[in-house]
């Protein structure tokens, strides 16, 4: 081979191999950690914030849910009152007031403009929040949109002073940018904390709207009273119907079943007990020193062992004890149920329903996690009204909620759709066209309460189709049915005895008229005993009752 294409090569090779060292010099430079802020702002359609009109909902949305937790957390009757203002085409201003504790001056810049900043990822109870993500999310948004601080009034003492604060995100560092601050005497009348937010958004009156939102809030919440200002100017009033919270529910611990490999390395790692007897009852639930015991001689370790001394294949033995050890189910007292009672009240006093049922499930499991079902079925009166352009029932009304929250989104892919689909209605009264949601008078309510809702997204708007909580929903959507098409037979009973009394009325006294003077009678004779004798008349009151 010639000399010079031998050293044009070697030339060319040498080329190459400095062009791939310089790149991955250049790439290394490149490579940077992102902020969880800095994720979020480009990325913010993951947490809800996907179109103007979603937007607008999903900030109410979060600050009422915030609201509702203080004052609850607290044990205060909430009152709330939330104002939407329109300030020019597609740019909205929204204030949300609340009457809770208040927040303490060094908490407020971490709590509204950081996110995953809270007290509720790491603690296993009932909460509307979860991810300390939700209120910073919107208050990001309100930046990134239009460029406003948010601002946020704070009174924790009643006779205290206002803390004010206007605060923006810095999203490269996920930390708070404090633009100003002042303590003022006349900022709010009581305590509680006040938001108020410049944004893009859009406003509308249907389903996905900010006025259907607070209207289930206040179903699922009867111990609130909500107020309300669209923001075309409509004023709403939402009372409430009891002057008593429902129960606070309790932190309880993790339980075995519901444990990864991976969360119990880390546990592992990070627990102060000196044993695995110590670790086991201390770090979960349902485990006294027998079943430690027990599993410790399934995974062929001794009760002393230091947990952060355990190898792979130790602490893989470990878990699959705990899976094999007969254990009680976590404790439900981390619940806290609106109850059917309430619920029957809250749903009756927004819908005016000739027929309302409610069932509350006994509580159940999923991943070890406990989660309760809640259902409500409401039937006639005004909902007999709505009929679509051929004159035939619309689709059932489904209100979704989580944890005292109203889902208005993402239905398709939830498992409360799901399982109101899998349920053959017709059998229960209504019209329903195969695996679908049925039609008819009715509006269902089904509500999930849990220490840890399954959402499907960050935006929270859908729960995972876990087996568990679909046959939950299912059976406790079956025993609504079942009473409503009592109801539904009844009715139809009262209609066909309402029939026969009008026709008895209108004939029984010409018969008797032409009996008597056939017969020559003269006597006086009364219809009405006649007419008892063959009208259920328990049936026609029942009718006028409804």
């Amino acid at each position: 081979m010639d000399p010079n294409i031998i050293k044009f090569i070697i030339f060319y090779i040498g080329v190459l191999m400095t062009d791939k060292i310089k790149t991955a010099v250049e790439m290394a430079k490149e490579q940077r950690a992102i902020s969880v802020a800095e994720f979020f702002e480009k990325n913010r359609h993951l947490l809800g914030f996907d179109n103007p009109t979603k937007s607008l909902l999903t900030v109410v949305k979060e600050a009422v849910d915030n609201a509702l937790d203080a004052c609850e957390e607290a044990n205060i009757l909430p009152d709330i009152d939330v104002d939407i203002k329109q300030l020019e085409e597609n740019r909205y201003q929204v204030t949300v007031e609340d009457n809770g504790p208040g927040i303490l001056r060094e908490q407020i810049p971490k709590i509204f403009a950081k996110l995953l900043y809270g007290s509720k990822f790491h603690r296993l109870r009932q909460s509307r929040g979860q991810q300390g993500i939700g209120i910073s999310s919107s208050v990001l948004y309100s930046q990134l949109t239009t460029g406003y601080p948010a601002v946020i009034y704070s009174k924790p003492k009643a006779k205290g002073k206002t803390h004010v604060f206007h605060l923006k995100i810095d999203t490269i560092k996920n930390e708070p940018e404090i633009i100003k601050e002042d303590l003022i005497d006349d900022g709010m009348k009581h305590t509680g904390t006040k938001i108020i937010m410049i944004l893009e958004g859009k406003y509308i009156q249907r389903y996905h709207s900010a006025d259907e939102y607070l209207k289930q809030t206040a179903i699922v919440n009867p111990w609130a009273h909500i107020t309300y200002k669209s923001p075309i100017g409509e004023k709403f009033d939402f009372p409430r119907v009891i002057n008593k919270l429902s129960k606070r529910p309790k932190e309880i611990k993790p339980h075995p079943y519901g444990v990864e490999l991976g969360i119990l390395i880390r546990m592992l790692k990070n627990t102060k007990s000196r044993n695995l007897s110590g670790f086991l009852q201390n770090e979960f639930c349902r485990i006294g020193s027998t079943s430690s015991e027990e599993i410790c001689r399934l995974a062929a370790l001794k009760p002393e062992d230091n947990p952060k001394n355990l190898d792979h294949k130790a602490q893989q033995n470990l878990i699959k004890a705990m899976q094999r050890v007969k254990l009680m189910r976590p404790p439900t007292d981390c619940l806290s149920p609106i109850g059917d009672k309430l619920l029957e009240q809250g749903i009756s006093k927004e819908i005016n329903a000739e027929f309302v049922t409610t069932i509350t499930r006994e509580p159940s499991v999923y991943r070890g996690i406990p989660f309760q079902i809640e259902a409500g079925l409401a039937y006639g009166g005004e909902l007999k009204e709505k009929k679509n352009e051929e004159g035939k029932s619309d689709q059932v009304k489904v209100m979704r909620f989580a944890n005292k929250i109203p889902l208005l989104y993402e239905p398709s892919g939830c498992s409360i759709t799901k399982s109101i689909s899998s349920i053959k209605w017709r059998r229960y009264g209504l019209e329903q066209s195969s695996g679908s949601i049925p039609r008819g008078p009715a509006i269902i309510a089904v509500h999930i309460a849990s220490a840890w809702v399954p959402y499907t997204s960050e935006s929270k708007e859908s729960i995972a189709n876990y087996p568990e909580i679909i046959k939950e929903m299912k059976l406790a959507l079956q025993d609504c049915a079942r009473k409503m098409l009592r109801h539904i037979r009844k009715q139809t009973k009262v209609k066909r005895e309402t029939e026969r009394l009008n026709i008895f009325e209108s004939y029984i006294p010409l018969i008797i008229e032409n009996a008597k003077e056939l017969a020559e009678v003269k006597t006086k004779i009364d219809a009405k005993p006649i007419i008892d004798k063959v009208i259920k008349k328990d049936l026609i009151e029942y009718g006028k009752k409804r």
